[in-house]
């Protein structure tokens, strides 16, 4: 027995394989057409929604810039993206054919990733890897917390200004998949960042499989190349950039057979026993 084998083990045509072929095709329709083309600029974050069966991308258009990604059902909030269980059923770094699932009691795939550019980054010589889901986004508690002032543009911030026009609050941002980060554990078993890999030009895609709420913030700490905390932080605004963020819609025909995935079919009942009337 290898008691170092991944805990959950995809198995051919069960829940966690994914038909590869229908995804690279997916990924590589040429004839798709733009239905949205986003701008989100430097210590900002954006809210919009995302079809099912659309494909969004996320690009760096400038250079180097780390994203934080949130994903809930646009038919229901309550269903959202589960990093701490997508980080169990697939890696602690995300990238092509992985999916992000969402939070109990729904437990469904709520988008597949189709492309990324990246995705032959592999691990560096510190241990780094990218599309990290090991940490969460930069909030202004810790920051307050670490360095005694208020900053109003962490991540979490740029998440609950992005939300609030979809009827949501501070309550509803969670755990997010850091997107173009580069990241790992020291011989320590401490968290670490290093400074983004990407060049201008890349991107990272996904396929919508339930009709998304999506939120994103370009992180304040940009490529992270300069420290944030301890005794050689600075203002890292200098390496901050822009991030394009796009919708697609895949031609008709590749759809043909796709359904949106099912909730997880748990009976629910967690062991309780109806009592009888006294």
């Amino acid at each position: 027995m290898d008691l170092t084998a991944a805990a959950y083990q995809a198995t051919e045509g069960g829940p966690l394989d994914v038909d590869r072929d229908f995804y690279r095709a997916i990924a590589n329709d040429g004839a798709r057409k733009l239905t949205e083309s986003i701008h989100l600029p430097i210590r900002s974050g954006i809210g919009w929604k995302i079809p099912a069966g659309s494909v969004c991308r996320i690009t760096t258009i400038e250079g180097p810039q780390v994203a934080d990604l949130n994903l809930w059902s646009a038919d229901n909030p309550r269903e959202r993206f589960w990093a701490s269980r997508t980080k169990q059923l697939h890696a602690a770094h995300l990238t092509t054919f992985n999916r992000l699932w969402s939070t109990l009691p729904y437990l469904r795939p709520m988008a597949t990733i189709v492309a990324d550019t990246l995705e032959n980054y592999g691990v560096d010589n510190e241990g780094g890897r990218v599309h990290d889901l090991l940490g969460t986004r930069c909030d202004p508690y810790v920051n307050r917390m670490l360095t005694g002032e208020d900053f109003d543009y962490h991540c979490h911030s740029n998440l609950v200004r992005a939300v609030l026009p979809f009827g949501m609050t501070e309550f509803d941002v969670h755990d997010v998949l850091n997107v173009f980060q580069c990241t790992g554990l020291n011989d320590k078993d401490q968290y670490f960042m290093k400074t983004c890999p990407a060049k201008k030009g890349d991107y990272f895609e996904f396929f919508a499989e339930i009709d998304l709420i999506a939120a994103l913030s370009t992180c304040p700490g940009g490529d992270l190349s300069v420290p944030l905390w301890g005794p050689d932080a600075k203002d890292p605004v200098d390496v901050c950039r822009p991030l394009g963020i796009e919708v697609f819609k895949p031609t008709d025909s590749l759809l043909a057979g796709w359904k949106q995935p099912e909730f997880a079919q748990y009976a629910g009942r967690h062991g309780l026993k109806a009592k009888p009337w006294a």
